[in-house]
């Protein structure tokens, strides 16, 4: 199985938080992404193997045709990991991460951080 990010319990913060008890109630990500499009997260692990990165540069153009499929994403810091996109912005990608650690998670990245990226087909 996966970690569930939308379990109540990663909502609940201790007391002291800067008097908030609940994560629900501060805005979630950037404003114009709403709140963590739950039910959208994939219900299994990704391909377990790790592409060979493209010999040229692609940038995050194109990349709303992967929406919703598995991702690998090549970033130009050199770290590279599979993404589940579920929203595209003009600036920000937002989707889930994974982790092996810790499975699914919801994350943004910006566009101009991906240096080169390849959608998968569910098997």
């Amino acid at each position: 199985m996966y970690n569930n990010p939308f379990r109540e319990d990663n909502f609940r913060r201790p007391g002291g938080w800067g008097g908030y008890n609940d994560f629900e109630t501060t805005s979630f990500g950037p404003t114009h992404f709403g709140p963590p499009p739950a039910g959208q997260m994939p219900m299994s692990t990704p391909p377990g193997f790790s592409p060979p990165i493209p010999a040229w540069r692609e940038g995050s153009s194109g990349i709303r045709s992967c929406l919703f499929r598995n991702t690998y994403i090549w970033l130009n810091s050199g770290r590279s990991f599979w993404f589940f996109p579920t929203a595209v912005g003009r600036e920000i990608i937002a989707g889930f991460r994974w982790s092996r650690r810790y499975g699914w998670y919801f994350r943004t990245i910006s566009r101009s951080q991906i240096r080169s990226y390849e959608c998968f087909r569910y098997t």
